[in-house]
């Protein structure tokens, strides 16, 4: 990157990694330098909850914020009913409107304690696409929208392309989904004087189009900018761990789980997720990503304190590092594992060793329950355990039971 900025918000997301391609560095610098500049990302509401991989795009919101701009979080109620067919394999599946509203209910949460809500003008808003597409009229909005849209250029966009020249099917109804996610600028520019779109570099096709809408439509200069597509040095994609997604929402996720997340980080992650994901001074997040041999552990609980602290709060970050220290190093029980809460009901015949793994999340599938304690790689209260057959009752379960998977991966089994 060779553009020297003179906005706070362009420095920070140069030097922190955040910027992957910009539209207009040098009008959108000027921008930021004129006044508040309102900025949205869009989040579809496919889940109840998003996951680290959305993670990059909220701590650019907040970086909006704190340097100045107006973060609006743009909630997907009406693109979800089509999904974003980017540089997928298939189609979504579709999701009714009241999945759709408590997914979105569920979402919202992950918000608060990154950006602050309110009516001033730095406020960030939350608004839902559903206001302005549930209602369209087909024809007028493609004579008025749709005239604009040549379908030889999105035809040449990377997301689209890739899933054609891979003969894998495109409905017309996903390739809809870039047109209205375009108009969602639009009206963003209109009702709240929007000038920025971000997310990921998967989006920049969609992104371009929104920019090339504004400012034919309505004439009015507009930006987009995306962030890297974040995979881990190992090559797999973030925001995903061996039990599935890294859920933000506590319900889906314990706090100590999400702590241990970070707290697994590759040594060589270490220097750029604590720039992109906390806001620690830029010269210790370099200090810190430096360390070598078993001092990485100390940048390690540095970078899994302060993202968990973001999310969850100073004294979840603490209550999980104290229980980390409690299992790892005294080899205790701790009191902030994830818990399998079983009745007596459900082991009244006895439940088997590889059923308790599965179960408490420590194996996605029995079969892979069965190899991991046939290699050796399971623990029952710090005990090697090679039976996975093994059945455990009431009188087994009388008292806790710690399960371990590898090294790092525990959880309790309580009955009641």
């Amino acid at each position: 990157m060779t553009y020297h900025p003179k906005s706070d918000f362009l420095r920070v997301m140069i030097e922190r990694g955040y910027l992957a391609d910009c539209t207009d560095y040098q009008a959108l610098d000027e921008a930021f330098k004129a006044g508040v500049v309102p900025g949205y990302i869009g989040f579809d509401a496919t889940a109840k909850s998003l996951h680290v991989g959305s993670l990059i795009q909220i701590m650019m919101l907040r970086w909006l914020q704190k340097c100045g701009g107006k973060p609006i979080v743009l909630m997907g109620g009406g693109t979800t009913k089509i999904g974003d067919p980017s540089f997928r394999a298939d189609e979504r599946p579709l999701l009714t409107d009241d999945q759709i509203g408590d997914n979105i209910a569920g979402i919202k949460r992950a918000f608060s304690p990154y950006v602050t809500f309110g009516e001033g003008p730095n406020d960030a808003v939350m608004v839902n696409n559903a206001e302005w597409l549930d209602g369209l009229n087909y024809i007028g909005f493609l004579r008025d929208i749709g005239r604009y849209f040549s379908v030889n250029r999105m035809l040449s966009f990377e997301s689209v392309k890739s899933r054609l020249d891979r003969e894998q099917s495109l409905s017309f109804l996903e390739f809809n989904y870039m047109i209205l996610q375009a108009y969602d600028f639009l009206e963003l520019n209109r009702r709240y004087g929007c000038l920025l779109q971000m997310g990921g570099s998967d989006q920049w096709g969609n992104i371009v189009n929104g920019v090339d809408l504004t400012r034919r439509v309505v004439e009015h200069e507009v930006y987009g900018l995306t962030s890297p597509l974040l995979t881990t040095s190992d090559g797999k994609k973030m925001g995903k761990s061996q039990n599935g997604a890294v859920w933000l929402n506590a319900e889906m996720l314990s706090p100590y789980e999400f702590w241990q997340f970070w707290r697994n980080t590759t040594d060589a992650d270490v220097g750029r997720f604590l720039k992109l994901y906390t806001e620690l001074p830029l010269d210790e997040c370099n200090r810190l990503g430096a360390l070598q041999g078993s001092e990485i552990n100390q940048a390690k609980i540095a970078l899994a304190n302060a993202v968990t602290g973001l999310l969850h709060g100073a004294e979840a970050a603490a209550a999980a590092e104290a229980t980390a220290r409690e299992v790892f190093e005294k080899g205790g029980v701790g009191d902030d594992l994830p818990t399998l809460h079983l009745t007596v009901a459900e082991v009244a015949e006895g439940i088997t060793l590889a059923q308790l793994f599965v179960r408490a999340g420590l194996a996605p599938t029995g079969k892979e329950a069965k190899r991991l304690i046939l290699d050796g790689g399971a623990r029952v209260n710090d005990e090697i355990a090679l039976d996975a057959g093994q059945r455990f009752g009431a009188g087994e379960l009388a008292d806790p039971v710690k399960l371990t998977a590898g090294k790092k991966r525990h959880a309790l089994v309580v009955l009641g």
